[in-house]
């Protein structure tokens, strides 16, 4: 937050099996790529990160498989790990339902307003 330096992932698939084209899909690799560039932006200062997560629904319920474990569930477990791995607290969330999400981040004060068409806005 001092720094005011904020990195943002929209992860995709829990898992890029190896890929390295596509870093940014996956969260296995989206994290860890997304805080060595920020490393990179600081000179490589250790940094005291957090995060807040949204995301994770499950906007084809049609199509959700018997044992419940969604593409965007995977997506959660798989971002909450690869946190874990980093040693980042989450200290906001905004996780599951049916309805994809609008986020907007304010890099300055670090609030982040979760949008859902009909629904309130939520700030996490």
């Amino acid at each position: 937050r001092k720094l005011k330096l904020l990195g943002l992932a929209h992860i995709v698939l829990p898992d890029s099996a190896g890929r390295t084209q596509t870093l940014g899909k996956y969260a296995d690799s989206a994290i860890p790529e997304t805080i060595r560039r920020m490393t990179i932006l600081t000179g490589g200062a250790k940094l005291s990160l957090t995060a807040k997560i949204a995301g994770g629904a499950n906007m084809f319920v049609q199509v959700s498989p018997n044992n419940g474990n969604t593409i965007g569930e995977q997506n959660l477990q798989a971002v909450e790990k690869a946190l874990a791995l980093g040693n980042i607290p989450i200290i906001g969330r905004h996780v599951g339902g049916t309805s994809g999400r609008r986020m907007v981040v304010d890099v300055l004060t670090g609030t982040v307003q979760i949008h859902i068409v009909g629904q309130a806005t939520v700030q996490i």
